[in-house]
């Protein structure tokens, strides 16, 4: 009998009707639809308190913190096979709320060698980057702008051991505020690499 895969969506846009929601409820049907079992967590109505750089994590394996949303959110990163993270650019890179959910768990996404080095802990894991700009497209790759929110995403992803199969950058979405069909089958598309 074959594992139920569990797939994590972090929605770190505001817009409820966005076109972050948009590709996100693509995402999640058809992973639905494959037989997956589906957590979205939107990060902008997430309780997180700002990390306060005290290093502690690094050496108890937790955060000292008083429990909040983050460690849900960890647990939830820990529990699933994929994830997606999706998130608007801002400045040419992700929300701060989405920066500082990671900076919160850094201690449950990597490790370090004696030396310092990092050590992933999520070898294994498939992950899917999404970004949206209302920078129009090419520019909104050639300016960095979504292109630099999947940098970022990628970073995070990497030095935790995510293996990337698939990223969706779309620009111009002042104009485009809805996904065409085209757009919609490319999400349906790329979550399937996931399960």
């Amino acid at each position: 009998m074959m594992k139920t895969k569990k797939i994590l969506i972090l929605n770190a846009s505001p817009r409820k009707r966005g076109n972050i929601a948009q590709m996100v409820a693509e995402m999640s049907d058809e992973a639905k639809a494959q037989g997956a079992e589906v957590d979205v967590v939107d990060v902008q109505k997430l309780n997180v308190q700002p990390c306060m750089a005290c290093m502690k994590c690094r050496a108890k394996g937790f955060c000292v913190l008083p429990d909040d949303d983050s460690q849900r959110v960890l647990q939830l990163i820990k529990d699933s096979d994929a994830i997606v993270i999706a998130a608007p650019c801002y400045w040419g890179n992700i929300p701060g709320t989405l920066k500082l959910l990671f900076d919160r768990i850094v201690y449950g996404m990597m490790d370090e060698s004696q030396r310092g080095f990092p050590k992933p802990l999520h070898k294994g894991k498939r992950c899917l980057l999404v970004s949206t700009s209302t920078t129009p497209w090419p520019f909104n790759i050639i300016m960095h702008q979504s292109h630099g929110a999947i940098r970022a995403m990628r970073e995070i992803c990497r030095y935790s051991g995510f293996k990337i199969v698939a990223t969706i950058e779309k620009g111009g979405t002042r104009r485009n505020t809805t996904l065409s069909e085209k757009e919609a089958k490319k999400c349906r598309k790329a979550v399937r690499k996931l399960l």
